[in-house]
């Protein structure tokens, strides 16, 4: 069993270290306020952005954390922003407009691989969304996977990163995700996380799984090894780890759930801590379990159009609708099946007093 770095190889599995077989509750954190990061829904109306929509959602997920004491962070342009169908010029727009409206707030903006082609991957390609994005002030960027990158073997992985990083001026968080979410993509294993994060430039990263516990391996590395990396979840499916371990989250369910996710984290602190949190736990995660399941392809993609349907439930935004060129849509009355889902969340945040999560 590896317990020391030096140990790796790049093609180690976490199965062979000790940070895969650490319990979660030796990781267990009441003192932290790690910050929500939610990945923002763009909305549309009649194939169109719905501005005013983005505009309601973004200020009500203010006054969620406001209410709770909790550091917000928006991540614009990923994929509940509908990166992989944006123009540049709507993946500009979106960070103008929400600038204009909004000076203060923390922004990761997402970035990926714009006009790739061929068999070869460059780096370069990671240029155009990198420059957009770093032309803002208090912004971070996500330097999200791509095809092309994530076939490259471990070595030539990290040193594409480290490429790409030669273009970055801001801090920066990397992406790894499986394939419940894009089919082609694979998590990292111990080395190439412990490569990426001792780079200067790269402060974090989001690890976005569903059916196995990568997040805690990366807390458990990062911890052990006392890391200047901060891991964030993308564990739509487990999001109370995050909340138990003090660490960032930065997922989509903090769009539909944020109002619970924000109580549940001042729950959970030991000044204020509550035993119902764990009752709370459930309730927003059994409707995420709804809003990202899994379709007969196993794949989560299509939570945009859930998300969009409770926002639309709670008055939020006019319409269900998905960006008009993306095919991650949901069969059948997707608003019915979210109404009927929130039954549970509702009852519990009307007990717990959570005014900011109803229905219109």
């Amino acid at each position: 069993m590896i317990t020391h770095p030096d140990d790796l190889k790049p093609d180690t599995p976490w199965s062979d270290t000790i940070w895969a077989h650490t319990p979660e509750e030796t990781l267990a954190d009441h003192q932290s306020k790690a910050r929500l990061c939610v990945a923002t829904l763009l909305p549309f109306k009649n194939g169109q952005p719905d501005w005013d929509g983005f505009e309601r959602s973004i200020r009500w997920m203010i006054a969620c954390a406001e209410a709770y004491e909790v550091e917000i962070a928006f991540v614009l342009n990923a994929d509940t922003g509908y990166i992989f169908n944006l123009s540049e010029e709507l993946y500009a727009e979106v960070i103008t407009r929400f600038r204009a409206l909004f000076p203060e707030p923390k922004i990761i903006c997402g970035t990926t691989a714009v006009g790739a082609e061929g068999n070869t991957f460059k780096a370069e390609w990671y240029h155009p969304h990198l420059d957009i994005a770093q032309s803002f002030e208090n912004v971070e960027v996500m330097l999200m996977t791509s095809q092309l990158l994530n076939e490259l073997g471990p070595e030539k992985r990290r040193d594409a990163y480290f490429e790409i990083a030669e273009h970055i001026t801001v801090p920066a968080i990397v992406h790894a995700l499986e394939p419940a979410f894009v089919p082609w993509a694979s998590p990292y294993d111990p080395w190439l996380l412990k490569e990426l994060a001792e780079h200067e430039k790269i402060v974090g990263g989001k690890i976005s799984t569903l059916d196995e516990p990568h997040f805690l391996y990366w807390a458990a590395m990062c911890r052990d090894l006392n890391l200047d990396f901060s891991p964030h979840s993308g564990d739509d499916f487990g999001i109370a780890s995050a909340i138990k371990l003090g660490l960032p989250l930065l997922i989509g369910a903090g769009v539909s759930a944020c109002p619970l996710i924000c109580a549940a984290k001042q729950m959970w602190l030991k000044g204020t801590f509550d035993t119902r949190v764990f009752k709370l736990f459930e309730a927003f995660q059994s409707l995420e379990d709804s809003v990202f399941r899994l379709d007969k392809d196993g794949s989560a993609a299509a939570y945009k159009h859930s998300t969009a349907a409770v926002l639309k439930l709670m008055g939020l935004i006019e319409t269900s609708e998905i960006h008009p060129e993306c095919s991650d849509i949901r069969p059948g009355d997707e608003e019915a099946r979210m109404r009927e889902a929130m039954n549970r969340p509702l009852r519990i945040a009307e007990r717990l007093g959570i005014e900011q999560f109803r229905l219109s």
